[in-house]
């Protein structure tokens, strides 16, 4: 049995991750602050095997014993949120790689960044290789995100060169499936509620910018792959499938069977015009690519039951997240 600590654990993919490590028998040590997701994406992991601690990574963190791998996850990932928390995102991805690196390098455990198809930016390379250094505006909206992770590259290559830790990058591209919020702010979960409700579909722009949409349990087995191989430069994981966003949104309105129309709103400052991950080293080193299809991902994620949508009856009802308390926090999430 692996011991694995899991940094925002309690977030969307965080909980993926321990959901599947969990379940090939791993234990497992969640770390969140609750801050940007909830704990009920891990109130159902009843396991002897799990524990969760709550902790804002960005202070240091102690684990009183073994630790097989770091899993770094914690982070706002959501446009939404990194916006609303834009010092509380170049920490987590400064001080909380930091702290997060640090108990790896005492543990001597294997450490894995999850990083982001942000760091490309506005790509002017396509599809974006690793190879490729990005287009990156530091100072606008988006660049507290984009940032923070191109520092915790940094900051992780620095550990893996300097103090020898055993480090692994993973570049995620758009992921989508149960336990994204309703109001998330990214593309498929806007699309989703709105389809349910009926209400139209707002698409950006014309929606002639492109994504890459990979399913949650491809993008995790990929994650797992390259934690527990030996590969230390970055690697992209995402599907290589591109869609323009108006193509997404009439997919959705296909597969939930919506009388939605479809909107346009102006476009956000810095948005992407395209974003296409080039999976060759994820292929050639991990054997690694998706399986699931975009029409059968949102297939899955209609008929999830709990957390986010609620389609267990076959009706287009969404169970909406309850407003938190005043004071209370809601766990951190990874795009």
């Amino acid at each position: 049995m692996s011991t694995a600590v899991v940094t925002g654990g309690a977030g969307f993919l965080g909980s993926h991750l321990c959901d599947y490590l969990l379940e090939r028998g791993d234990r497992v040590i969640c770390v969140d602050n609750l801050e940007t997701g909830s704990l009920q994406n891990v109130e159902h992991m009843r396991n002897p095997a799990f524990t969760f601690v709550n902790h804002d990574i960005t202070s240091h963190l102690q684990i009183d014993e073994p630790v097989d791998f770091v899993y770094h996850l914690a982070s706002p990932a959501s446009p939404i949120d990194y916006l609303r928390l834009p010092l509380a995102t170049l920490k987590v991805g400064s001080y909380g790689t930091h702290n997060a690196l640090g108990l790896a390098k005492w543990k001597r455990a294997r450490f894995l960044l999850a990083s982001t198809s942000e760091v490309y930016g506005d790509p002017q390379v396509h599809p974006q290789p690793e190879t490729y250094w990005g287009h990156v505006n530091p100072i606008g909206p988006r660049g507290v995100y984009d940032e923070a992770k191109r520092y915790s590259e940094a900051l992780t290559m620095a550990y893996h060169r300097a103090q020898g830790v055993d480090t692994a990058i993973v570049r995620i591209f758009n992921t989508y499936g149960p336990r994204m919020r309703p109001h998330d702010g990214r593309a498929v979960p806007t699309f989703v509620r709105q389809a349910l409700e009926n209400k139209p579909l707002t698409v950006f722009g014309t929606g002639s910018q492109t994504r890459s949409f990979c399913y949650v349990d491809d993008l995790i087995r990929g994650l797992v792959l390259l934690a527990e191989s030996g590969e230390h430069m970055p690697v992209n994981i995402g599907n290589p499938h591109e869609f323009t966003l108006l193509e997404l949104a009439e997919i959705v309105i296909r597969v939930s069977g919506s009388q939605s129309e479809i909107v346009f709103e102006a476009l956000p400052v810095d948005d992407p015009q395209i974003r296409q991950p080039d999976i060759t080293r994820a292929r050639q080193l991990l054997r690694w690519e998706p399986e699931v299809p975009l029409e059968d991902g949102l297939r899955r994620l209609l008929d999830a039951g709990g957390h986010a949508y609620g389609r267990r009856d076959g009706s287009a009802a969404l169970r909406e997240e309850p407003a938190p308390e005043v004071g209370a926090q809601t766990a951190a999430e990874v795009a």
